[in-house]
C-alpha cells in the first residue's frame, strides 16, 4: 500500500512564501511523474506544476516565476516552493504521483490535500 502525505500548508499574507512537502510512504520502489494540483472553492481542480518523464517541468501560467517544484528521489518526497503568494492562490493543494511499487507495477496516488490561504 502506498500513501502520499502533504504538509506545509497554512495562512500567509500576500507576498509571503510557503513550502509544501509531499512524502510517499509504504511499498515505494521509486517515483514516476509527480505533480501538484489545487482546487479553490467552486472551481475545478487544476494543475499547478509537474515533473514528467525525463525531468521535464511544466507550470501553470498563473504561477510561472513564483512557484518551483522539485523532488528528492532518495526521500521519495516532492516539494512546491511558493513565493510572492497572491490571494488567488488560495486553495486546497493536492500532491499526485505515479508510485512504482516494483520495477513494472505502479499506482496513481493522491494525497489528502493541504489548505493554503493567502490573505490580502
Amino acid at each position: 500500500q502506498v500513501q502520499l502525505v502533504e504538509s506545509g500548508g497554512g495562512v500567509v499574507q500576500a507576498g509571503g512564501s510557503l513550502r509544501l512537502s509531499c512524502a510517499a510512504s509504504g511499498s515505494v520502489f521509486s517515483l514516476g511523474p509527480t505533480g501538484w494540483y489545487r482546487q479553490a472553492p467552486g472551481k475545478q481542480r487544476e494543475l499547478v506544476a509537474r515533473i514528467i518523464s525525463g525531468g521535464t517541468i511544466n507550470y501553470a501560467d498563473s504561477v510561472k516565476g513564483r512557484f518551483t517544484i522539485s523532488r528528492d528521489n532518495a526521500k521519495n518526497t516532492v516539494y512546491l516552493q511558493m513565493n510572492s503568494l497572491k490571494p488567488e492562490d488560495t486553495a486546497v493543494y493536492f500532491c499526485n504521483a505515479v508510485v512504482y511499487i516494483s520495477q513494472y507495477v505502479w499506482r496513481d496516488s493522491w494525497g489528502q490535500g493541504t489548505q493554503v490561504t493567502v490573505s490580502s
